[in-house]
C-alpha cells in the first residue's frame, strides 16, 4: 500500500519523537490525607512539600533536573494508601513524602520498598514503620516509644500518686502511643487505674467520662488524634471532670482547640521542639506567614523531608533509590528543623520531644523542662 505524503511525514515525526532523548523532570510524590478526617494535617504536608520543591527548583533542581510533585490523597485509608503508592510507581516516582497515619505508612512502605522508591514520613511515629528491616524507608519525626518516655517522665514527676487513665482510639498510631506511654509509666513503678478506648468517629463519650469520674481519675493520657481528643476534653469539662489531660503529637493543631474550646486550657501535649522559632526556619516561616498560612505541626517536618532527600540525591549523584538511601545514612543534612542524620533503620539519630501546654488557643513549650 502506498502511503500518502502526509501520513509518511506523520510517521517520520513520530519516529523522531520516539528516539529523541527525554528531558523529563524528576517526579516525586506527596502521599497524604488531602481529604478525610485528617485533612488539616494533609494540608500542612502539602504546603511544606510544595514550598520545599519550589525553593529547590528555583536553585536549579536536583542534578540539573526540576522536581515535579504528584499530590496523591490517601484519605487516611490504608487501602487507598497502597493504591496511590502503586500509582506513584507507575508514574515513575523516585521519592515519596508521607504518609501521615502510621496505619497507612506501614502497608504503603512495603510497596515503596518493592518498587524502589525512597519514602520519608514526616509524621508516622509507630516504631513498626522502621522495624521492618527495609532499606528505603525513613522518617523526619521521632517514634512513639521515644515520645512515650517523655510523656511518662513528665507524668511521674508532676502527678505522682494521682490516679491515671490511659485511653486510646484503637488506631495503629493511637494505641501504639498509649501503650508506649503506659509501658514507660509501668517501668517507673506507676500503674494506671484505668485502661480504655474510644472509637474513631465517636461523638458521645459520656459513658467513658462517667466511668472516669466514678474511678476518681485525676490524670487522663490519650493516644489518638485531634477530633476525638477535643471531644473527650470538651465532654470531660462539661461533666465537671477536672483531670489533667495529656496527649501526643496527633493533637498539635488548632483544630484540637477549636473542638475542645476553653476546656483545653492547660492541656498538655508532647511534640518536637518549636522549629518555627529556630533561625534555620526563619525565612521559610516568614514566607508562609506572609501567605497567611501558619506552618504548624508537620509543615516544616515535610519541608525537611524534601530537603534531606534532595541533598542525599545530590551527594549520591543519582536519584536511584538504593544510592540515595545509602547517602541518607552516610551523612547529615541541613534542614529547616536543623541537622538530620539517620540510623540504619531509617530513624533520626536524635529526637527532641518536649512538653507543650495549651492556653488561650495556643500551645507553647513549658519552660524549665
Amino acid at each position: 500500500m502506498k502511503l500518502s505524503k502526509s501520513l509518511r511525514a506523520a510517521l517520520a515525526a513520530a519516529t523522531m519523537l520516539a528516539t529523541a532523548p527525554a528531558f523529563a523532570d524528576t517526579r516525586v510524590g506527596l502521599v497524604a490525607p488531602l481529604t478525610g478526617p485528617n485533612a488539616v494535617f494533609g494540608e500542612q504536608m502539602r504546603r511544606g512539600a510544595e514550598m520545599a520543591i519550589a525553593d529547590i527548583n528555583a536553585k536549579g533542581g536536583v542534578l540539573g533536573e526540576k522536581l515535579t510533585l504528584s499530590k496523591l490523597d490517601d484519605a487516611s485509608n490504608p487501602s487507598q494508601g497502597v493504591a496511590i503508592a502503586n500509582k506513584l510507581a507507575t508514574e515513575g516516582g523516585v521519592a515519596a513524602f508521607g504518609n501521615f497515619n502510621s496505619a497507612v505508612s506501614i502497608p504503603s512502605s512495603k510497596i515503596f520498598e518493592d518498587e524502589g522508591i525512597v519514602m520519608i514520613s514526616p509524621a508516622s511515629t509507630n516504631p513498626q514503620l522502621t522495624e521492618q528491616g527495609f532499606e528505603l524507608i525513613f522518617r523526619t519525626c521521632g517514634r512513639d516509644d521515644q515520645q512515650g518516655d517523655v510523656a511518662a517522665a513528665w507524668l511521674v514527676k508532676h502527678n505522682k500518686g494521682n490516679k491515671i487513665a490511659v485511653i486510646h482510639d484503637q488506631t495503629t498510631y493511637g494505641k501504639g502511643l498509649a501503650d508506649a506511654t503506659k509501658s514507660a509509666l509501668n517501668k517507673a513503678g506507676v500503674k494506671e487505674t484505668m485502661y480504655d478506648a474510644v472509637n474513631v468517629g465517636d461523638r458521645d463519650m459520656s459513658a467513658l467520662v462517667t466511668k472516669m469520674k466514678d474511678a476518681g481519675i485525676q490524670v487522663v493520657y490519650f493516644g489518638g488524634l485531634h477530633t476525638e481528643a477535643g471531644l473527650l476534653v470538651r465532654q470531660m469539662g462539661e461533666a465537671g471532670l477536672k483531670s489533667v489531660f495529656m496527649s501526643g503529637d496527633g493533637t498539635v493543631n488548632q483544630e484540637f482547640w477549636n473542638i475542645a474550646g476553653k476546656f483545653a486550657d492547660g492541656a498538655l501535649v508532647t511534640f518536637g521542639n518549636e522549629y518555627r522559632d529556630k533561625p534555620e526556619a526563619a525565612d521559610v516561616v516568614k514566607r508562609f506567614r506572609d501567605a497567611k498560612f501558619e506552618p504548624e505541626a508537620y509543615t516544616l517536618y515535610t519541608y525537611a523531608a524534601v530537603q534531606a532527600w534532595a541533598q542525599a540525591a545530590t551527594k549520591a549523584k543519582s536519584v536511584d533509590a538504593p544510592k540515595v538511601a545509602k547517602a541518607m545514612r552516610d551523612g547529615d543534612y541541613s534542614t529547616v528543623i536543623g541537622k538530620l542524620a539517620f540510623d540504619a533503620k531509617g530513624d533520626r539519630k536524635t529526637t527532641d520531644y518536649v512538653v507543650y501546654k495549651w492556653a488561650d488557643g495556643k500551645y507553647t513549650v513549658v519552660p524549665g523542662q
